[in-house]
């Protein structure tokens, strides 16, 4: 099958998020999404975006994305952070998913992004055995640290007092 690879568009904002759901399910997660097609259009394709996304498409269908973002590093500069970098379940194994990683890949060497970094969970083999093969290093000693709501909220609180 032949698939086109795009920047996305407010109009794509429902498929970003049909596809951030299909990951979550992947990763066994269903229940925690909790952001909507309003603040994805908001947060993605208003004045000031907090992110960009390539989308894979197959005959007008949306069939995956790379949603990713710039950060700061105190080291390295400008650097992008790949959020997600989904295809569905079906659409797999045609190549998609290495074509949205080489379309952000190419997007941080046109800017002259220092780094590109991401996670990946460490049962997913498959996805670290391909990030290995495109010369990735998968940093040891390095753990992803997290504040979700609730911990911030009781955080937050306990400063006030």
């Amino acid at each position: 099958m032949n698939f086109t690879i795009r920047k996305a568009t407010k109009k794509d904002a429902a498929d970003i998020l049909a596809l951030i759901q299909h990951l979550a399910d992947f990763e066994k997660e269903p229940e925690a999404v909790v952001v909507t097609v309003k603040e994805l259009e908001k947060d993605g394709f208003g004045e000031h975006p907090l992110f960009q996304t390539f989308i894979a498409e197959i005959e007008g269908k949306v069939v995956g994305m790379a949603l990713y973002y710039y950060r700061y590093s105190t080291w390295k500069g400008k650097t992008i952070h790949l959020e997600d970098l989904i295809v569905f379940e079906e659409y797999r194994k045609q190549k998609i998913g290495a074509a949205l990683y080489d379309a952000v890949l190419q997007q941080a060497y046109k800017e002259k992004v220092r780094r590109v970094e991401w996670n990946v969970l460490d049962w997913n083999t498959p996805a670290r055995d391909f990030y290995i093969s495109t010369g990735a290093d998968i940093l040891k000693g390095w753990e992803v640290v997290q504040m979700d709501e609730n911990s911030l909220k009781k955080y937050v609180n306990r400063l006030k007092k």
